[in-house]
């Protein structure tokens, strides 16, 4: 399986299986994390971690604290695309596999600014 980003003008196809996105929050200033799967059925959400609490990022009550991680398991459907919006305010969406990250901007080789990305299962050849 692979995963599509497209965004800023450009396409990228990225060979992988299962990656880690990473924000920063724009107000409170923590990470948040979610673990996704590229599956047949569309992107499965894994699991999702956050460093802290904020507007608008408050841990649902199942999450639990682990190494300063709030985290918990989503129950949600796998989804056909994932749609990330960039405010500029907090930094880029970073994609992490096999212990490495990079900002979407480095993944698609230039700068993606304030443009919308949207990621997806590619679509076999």
């Amino acid at each position: 399986m692979s995963l599509c980003l497209a965004t800023a003008g450009a396409t990228k196809a990225l060979a992988l299986s299962a990656f880690t996105l990473v924000w920063t929050h724009s107000i409170a200033k923590v990470d948040w994390q979610e673990d996704w799967r590229v599956t047949p059925a569309g992107l499965e959400l894994v699991q999702a971690r956050v460093k802290g609490t904020g507007p608008g990022m408050e841990p649902p009550p199942e999450a639990r604290l682990v190494d300063g991680w709030f985290q918990w398991k989503p129950q949600r459907a796998p989804m056909p695309e994932l749609v990330l919006g960039n405010s500029g305010a907090a930094g880029e969406w970073r994609l992490c596999h096999e212990g490495s990250c990079q900002t979407l901007s480095e993944i698609v080789g230039h700068p993606v600014g304030a443009n919308v990305t949207t990621m997806k299962v590619c679509s076999d050849p």
